[in-house]
């Protein structure tokens, strides 16, 4: 919810300064006229409501909280997004509070909801990496891992950060797919198996393993591509260690520690 948060009053920022009118409506845009979030700091205003339903949802004041959070941050996102560009870490951070949402509207118990939230990230994540696996299979076929194609990528994106930044320092996973393109090969194979079997943190046997190498994955194309999806990963994270376990340890050895000094 934090990061919603963040994310809200960023977009509220740049809304107000870069935004006059919608040339991509995305979701509710669709349907309503938002161009009303362009002027008078109505971005901001919805930043500040994000906030504040998202504490109301957190402390169990009102169990709709986090569902008009979410409604309230898609209208900030399709506002923010309506030049044409499309933002990933933050669909990943929708499912999250909707999951929260649903939680929070359909049990009573904090047990139960827990389980369902993080049931539910751990379903659709794993759902949508391996659709990326298929749809990438579908849309160019069993040639998509040619480390050539990394290559061309690689040259793209060094042709941006040139003109951008005026300079382009290659990482150590660039200079090895530039020396030869089969270690792009390598690379690209390994991402797209990760991709296929991450609906196998479905189980609990696998997700802790499966979600870092998903995490792997990311730091994989941050290096190869210079691209950080970074709210996708920190929420990864999160999911992929058993944080539960390590907060009781230290709480356990807590007291120990206090006792011997």
């Amino acid at each position: 919810m934090g990061y919603a948060v963040y994310f809200c009053w960023t977009w509220g920022v740049y809304i107000q300064q870069n935004i006059s009118s919608v040339l991509l409506p995305l979701g509710l845009a669709n349907y309503i006229d938002v161009s009303f979030m362009f002027d008078h700091n109505v971005a901001l205003i919805n930043a500040v409501l994000v906030g504040m339903l998202g504490l109301v949802g957190f402390f169990r004041l009102w169990r709709p909280a986090y569902l008009l959070a979410l409604l309230a941050f898609h209208l900030q996102y399709v506002a923010r997004y309506s030049l044409g560009e499309i933002s990933h870490g933050s669909n990943l951070i929708g499912m999250g509070v909707l999951g929260l949402g649903l939680a929070l509207v359909v049990f009573q118990g904090e047990r139960q909801r827990r389980r369902f939230t993080f049931g539910f990230l751990y379903f659709f994540i794993g759902l949508g990496y391996t659709s990326a696996a298929v749809c990438k299979l579908i849309g160019t076929g069993i040639t998509w891992p040619d480390g050539r194609h990394l290559l061309m990528w690689i040259g793209e994106r060094k042709v941006d950060t040139l003109s951008r930044f005026g300079s382009f320092d290659a990482t150590m996973l660039q200079d090895l797919v530039f020396y030869d393109y089969h270690f792009g090969t390598l690379i690209l194979l390994v991402g797209l198996l990760t991709e296929a079997v991450s609906f196998l943190m479905w189980w609990g046997k696998y997700r802790y393993l499966v979600v870092m190498l998903v995490v792997g994955m990311h730091f994989g194309i941050l290096f190869s591509m210079n691209i950080f999806f970074q709210a996708s990963t920190i929420l990864l994270i999160l999911l992929g260690l058993p944080w539960h376990r390590l907060i009781d340890y230290g709480l356990d050895r807590a007291p120990a520690t206090v006792a011997s000094s």
